[in-house]
Order: structure tokens, then C-alpha cells, then sequence
């Protein structure tokens, strides 16, 4: 089954894609790990990629989808693959399709979780990260022990700067502006399902399920 996993920061959108290569036997594919992974390998879409990250911009959408393309050839997503927040706009959505159409192997279907902004704002503002080990907490969902302090190396937890209730709704904003016009581009080929995000991840995987006949 040939996937994308669409939805705001915070929806869960990693969370489900892991649950759903699980389930499947596919690989979760995001466009972070295929520019470290690149860039580890020091290939020459590696090092093109890297120039652009080194100097905090974009990486242009003719590398991302370059990139995209060799990571779809692997012998790993023959029988499908769990694309995570991939693409973002309409101009890589229509990249990806030509991608895949060379390929013969077109999409089964686009899943958006949806989760009101306030919900999401909660979500990421109590998220916390120990400034040593790097072990992430979620003072809600899966809080440390001790207040601030983290449980496998006792280091301090610190809110990084995206988690900051302004910047997440800046992203936001960024995300309604660019990725939700999407939902008309699947729409119109008969691909998208809308999927409530809110609950827990064993109820939301359920109703992902339900949504790709997966039960």
C-alpha cells in the first residue's frame, strides 16, 4: 500500500506512520530523515542539500524530490511505503505524482489528521527535551518523574524554541497557507480521507485503519 500521512505539527502524524509500518510492513519515509541520511552518505544530492541546510535555507523542491525519487527506488518500498508529511505543497504534490506515474506505481491513499489548533498549541507547548541526553517528555502525556528533570540522565528539560506557544501557531498559520490547499488537489483524484486525530494513539490508529480498510 502506497501512503501519505498528512496533518498539522502535533497531529500525531509520526506517531501513526510508525504504527502503520508496523502493521503493513512498509517503511515510514520522511523528507528529514532522507536529507540526514543523504547527507551522512555524502552523496552529491547529499552535499547539494546540505549547502542549502548549512546556510538555514530551503532545500529547493527539485532536490527534495530527487531525493524523494531514490529513496522510493529502494528495494524496500516495492510494496509500498508511509510518506510523512510529504509533499507540503501543490508544486511537490504534482512532482510526486510524476514520480510516481514513471514508476507505474501510483498512490492508495492520502490520510489528514485533523486536530484543532488549540488542541495542538497544548500538545507542543508542554513537550520538554533533557538539555544532555536528548530524552524527549511531554509534561501531559508522559511526564518525567521529578519536575524538569529527566529520568535516564537527571539532566535539566528545556522547551525548545518551536514548542513555544507563538511559534507554533506561526506554524500554523505556514501550514493553512501552504499544505491545506492539498486537500483539493487528492480530493479531485479521489485519494484523501479526513481522519479525527484527537484521542488516544491506539483510538486514532483505529480510525486510520478504518479509513484505508486496513481492520
Amino acid at each position: 500500500m502506497r501512503l501519505v500521512l498528512f496533518g498539522p505539527p502535533g497531529a500525531g502524524k509520526g506517531t501513526q506512520a510508525k504504527k502503520l509500518q508496523t502493521k503493513l510492513g512498509i517503511p515510514q519515509i520522511s523528507t528529514g530523515d532522507i536529507l540526514r541520511e543523504a547527507r551522512r552518505q555524502g552523496t552529491e544530492l547529499g552535499r547539494r542539500a546540505a549547502e542549502y541546510m548549512d546556510q538555514g535555507e530551503l532545500v529547493p523542491d527539485e532536490v527534495i524530490l530527487e531525493l524523494v525519487r531514490e529513496r522510493l527506488s529502494q528495494p524496500d518500498c516495492r510494496d509500498g511505503f508511509v510518506l510523512d508529511g510529504f509533499p507540503r505543497t501543490i508544486p511537490q504534490a504534482e512532482g510526486l505524482e510524476g514520480i510516481l506515474e514513471e514508476m507505474g506505481r501510483p498512490l492508495d491513499r492520502v490520510v489528514s489528521l485533523t486536530v484543532p489548533d488549540e488542541v495542538i498549541v497544548e500538545r507542543l507547548s508542554a513537550r520538554r527535551v533533557c538539555g544532555r541526553c536528548g530524552q524527549e517528555y511531554n509534561l501531559k502525556t508522559c511526564p518525567p518523574r521529578w519536575d524538569e528533570v529527566c529520568d535516564r540522565c537527571g539532566g535539566e528539560l528545556v522547551q525548545r524554541p518551536d514548542d513555544r506557544p507563538e511559534t507554533i501557531r506561526e506554524r500554523l498559520r505556514v501550514y493553512k497557507e501552504k499544505t491545506e490547499p492539498l486537500g483539493s488537489f487528492y480530493r479531485e483524484r479521489g485519494l484523501w480521507a479526513k481522519v479525527d486525530g484527537v484521542g488516544g494513539v491506539e483510538e486514532v490508529f483505529g480510525r486510520v485503519r478504518r479509513a484505508l480498510g486496513i481492520l
